[in-house]
């Protein structure tokens, strides 16, 4: 969304709200229901001028233990401060991309910047609860829904040899 800040370079305002939707850059293994809800405030403070906005974006994923359907909700707060285009230069741009959005011909694009946030904040792993316990590694029984019947405890298969001579050790030992 472009917002027109003129009003406030012009100190006709101090204070502009917006409140819009905003496609979010696909992802592998996420849906997203739909556009991310931004809203959010620029103020001015004597000539400081603040940008505040807040992003809500829903989403459904699989988990990463079990593979189960997750709901989740994400939300980013975003801020920077707002710059007249022309008041810094260059290498402090670069220097502070992190910080600033610029102010060019009295208009402000927030949307490059919000979704390159989004992108590197959203979360890369997925649990549908804290203390999931995942799948049977043997089996791949989803252990949350209770224990399978798969050994707790399996041997080495480099260890076989050994285990099959103290096996015969034994068997002759008794045999004594």
């Amino acid at each position: 969304m472009v917002l027109d800040v003129g009003a406030l370079l012009r100190g006709e305002k101090n204070r502009i709200t917006f409140d819009y939707m905003l496609a979010p850059i696909p992802m592998d293994r996420v849906k997203f229901k739909d556009d991310a809800h931004v809203v959010g405030e620029i103020t001015d403070n004597a000539g400081y001028m603040q940008l505040s906005a807040r992003a809500y974006l829903l989403y459904e994923a699989e988990c990463d233990r079990c593979l189960d359907h997750v709901d989740g909700e994400f939300t980013l707060d975003f801020e920077r401060v707002v710059a007249d285009e022309g008041t810094l230069t260059e290498e402090q741009i670069e220097e502070n991309v992190d910080e600033y959005v610029i102010v060019s011909n009295g208009k402000l694009d927030i949307d490059e910047q919000l979704l390159a946030q989004l992108e590197m904040e959203f979360p890369i792993r997925f649990l549908c609860k804290e203390d999931c316990r995942g799948l049977c590694q043997r089996c791949g029984k989803n252990l949350n829904e209770g224990k399978c019947d798969c050994p707790e405890k399996e041997m080495d298969p480099r260890f076989a040899p050994l285990a099959k001579l103290l096996e015969q050790m034994k068997k002759e030992e008794n045999n004594k």
